[in-house]
């Protein structure tokens, strides 16, 4: 049984963290996946510098386990490549708009190694982390891509346990895989209220570290 208590997430900073979590993508994209040829690409170096990046690394005793990057204000150009079809054509998104109207964060490079998967555990602390920084930094909105019926898709941690509604598919990506793409948005405040309301434990796992001033903004009209 996977301990709460061995778990512990850092917030990457130089090259020997980096290459910590490489292991796990290369565990899990390219053997696992086999969806990149080569890991190094998934992780720049310059991602250590750049204050657009964010990287979390959940470690279970003194191994690595799961990572995941955020990348705060995404460029629009890059969505326009995908040839987005919204799922609701009368709600359709507006990528453009929705960009321009709200302060977007990016989650992707969401990865955890085989054997910790079927247990939440490293998915929600690396969740904790992201977020407490998401919106420590005033960001609005999640956005992300899943694969639709990958086997080890996170879809249903996305939707189910955090709240992220399905607003697009594509069918391109930097990834080598011939899955339809489901793009998910999540509107941070909303699902802080549903989950205080109907997920108090996973409230509680989320928000332990959160700042009165936090909440503050959460509850704010």
């Amino acid at each position: 049984m996977i301990s709460s208590k061995k778990i512990r997430v850092i917030r990457l900073q130089n090259d020997a963290d980096r290459a910590e979590a490489m292991k796990v993508l290369k565990e899990t994209y390219r053997v696992e996946k086999n969806w990149v040829a080569d890991e190094e690409k998934m992780f720049s170096v310059e991602d250590l510098a750049d204050q657009n990046v964010s990287w979390f690394l959940a470690y279970y005793n003194d191994r690595p386990v799961g990572v995941v990057r955020i990348l705060y204000d995404p460029p629009l150009d890059l969505y326009a490549t995908y040839g987005l079809k919204p799922i609701d054509e009368e709600k359709g998104l507006d990528v453009e708009s929705f960009v321009k109207e709200n302060r977007i964060a990016e989650i992707g490079r969401f990865a955890v190694v085989p054997e910790f998967r079927k247990n939440i555990l490293v998915a929600v602390n690396l969740m904790a982390a992201a977020s407490h920084e998401t919106v420590a930094r005033g960001y609005s909105h999640y956005i992300t891509d899943v694969f639709e019926g990958e086997k080890h898709s996170p879809l249903d941690f996305h939707t189910r346990v955090m709240g992220f509604q399905p607003v697009a598919t594509h069918d391109t990506g930097e990834l080598n895989c011939p899955n339809r793409r489901i793009t998910l948005v999540l509107d941070i405040k909303a699902a802080y209220r549903r989950i205080r309301e109907t997920k108090k434990w996973i409230y509680r796992f989320l928000t332990r570290n959160w700042e009165k001033e936090l909440h503050d903004q959460m509850v704010a009209a």
